[in-house]
């Protein structure tokens, strides 16, 4: 057995992770990470699970039974957006939502919101993080209460049932394996599974994902897939560089003539409008330039 090149994890997550037949590999990566054992039921009817197509984000709301009692649901995002930890808190919180329907009772199941991000987000060294309230602190008295709710019935069982987030950062990690969540890790990373790794439903997932075995027509629509990915990673980038110089130009001109103080400001205002001309010149839909740059949507249709 040989190393195994796999398509990328981000568009195994638009396809072949939707099959039933195919749940055992995120049973695998989630049960390494939560170190509890998951067995995912279904994917959940929201309308968080349909599938986006603008390569940004990637989302699978799945309902799970953790350790053969406890359900769950668990959603797992990629995104290349600015507004990664807003669009995570809004993912979770849609995914407590639609828990409840109208006039229901608040029988909350407890959600993890796993997110892998492909760039840093101010990481220095760490590559792996997670999140959670398990408590209410005591302002004037040194007292807890468990963010918690007990099942009913028997009012016994207490679970807790605030979100817990984990956040991975492949391109942090510096490829020293330690445990099954490495291994998991690694391939997001290179988009490899070694023959010699052993977690928990990754060598599953080298034999399903892996690119030999895929027809001509699923080659195409991935080297479609990853070509425009590609495309509009370049786009951003250009122009963001654009945007920069053109910006530092123009507000080094006014910068001379009003001063040195005033020039900042108008450089940096007007470095994000050229930012966001920059961008709307490559074509970039002016909702993405709008989370961006912090511009609203009228106003970059003016520009």
């Amino acid at each position: 057995m040989s190393d195994r090149t796999i398509i990328s994890f981000d568009y195994a997550m638009k396809t072949a992770l939707r099959d039933k037949a195919n749940f055992g590999i995120l049973e695998g990566f989630l049960s390494e990470l939560l170190s509890k054992n998951i067995t995912i039921l279904d994917l959940l009817e929201s309308e968080s699970n349909t599938d986006c197509k603008d390569g940004k984000t990637n989302r699978v709301d799945l309902k799970a039974r953790i350790d053969g009692s406890e359900l769950a649901i668990i959603e797992i995002q990629f995104a290349t957006q600015l507004d990664f930890f807003g669009r995570a808190l809004w993912a979770a919180s849609k995914a407590i939502v639609e828990q409840v329907s109208a006039g229901g009772e608040y029988h909350i199941k407890k959600v993890y919101s796993i997110n892998i991000a492909y760039f840093d987000l101010g990481a220095k060294l760490e590559y792996m993080f997670r999140a959670d309230m398990l408590n209410f602190n005591g302002i004037h008295y040194d007292e807890k209460i468990p963010f918690s709710q007990y099942d009913s019935p028997p009012l016994s069982t207490k679970s807790y049932i605030h979100p817990e987030y984990y956040l991975i950062l492949p391109n942090k990690f510096n490829e020293q394996i330690n445990n099954g969540v490495d291994e998991w890790v690694y391939l997001f990373k290179n988009s490899t599974v070694k023959d010699n790794f052993k977690a928990k439903g990754i060598q599953e997932a080298g034999v399903k994902l892996d690119t030999l075995k895929m027809t001509k027509a699923q080659r195409e629509a991935y080297e479609k897939y990853l070509t425009d990915r590609q495309s509009v990673d370049s786009a951003i980038k250009t122009a963001r560089v654009e945007g920069r110089e053109e910006g530092e130009a123009v507000g080094l001109a006014k910068g001379k003539a009003e001063g040195e103080a005033a020039g900042l400001a108008k450089g940096k205002a007007e470095g994000r409008k050229e930012v966001a001309k920059a961008m709307k010149n490559k074509g970039i839909d002016a909702n993405t330039i709008a989370e961006l740059t912090g511009f609203a949507a009228d106003e970059i249709s003016e520009l």
